[in-house]
């Protein structure tokens, strides 16, 4: 099972497995990470699963579809580059080792 690293704006580290299928937003609002707020319940209809993406990941992750870029304008602390909503990135093997920030504005 891949393994997902959520860091909370506190810089607590979690490791947690994430069941392929599963967006990386399941995996840590069923993990109680502080800030995996989903509002909406992974529907793409807020940007409470806002998360920084680790600069070594971002190319390897699908791009953002444009739903997704629209609601991350309501994002605080959006970052053009690392910013990315948790419930649009479907976990696969190859995302074992993935590493996310989660934003201090979620806490």
């Amino acid at each position: 099972m891949p393994r997902i690293t959520y860091i909370e704006h506190t810089g607590e580290s979690h490791n947690v497995d994430v069941p392929v299928g599963n967006s990386v937003m399941e995996g840590g609002r069923n993990a109680g990470i502080a800030g995996v707020v989903a509002e909406c319940g992974g529907a793409c209809s807020c940007s409470t699963c806002h998360v920084y993406v680790h600069a070594e990941w971002i190319e390897r992750l699908p791009p953002k579809e444009s739903m997704e870029e629209d609601m991350l304008e309501f994002a605080p602390g959006m970052d053009p580059q690392r910013s990315r909503l948790s419930c649009q990135i479907r976990v696969t093997a190859a995302l074992d080792g993935l590493v996310v920030d989660v934003p201090a504005e979620q806490a």
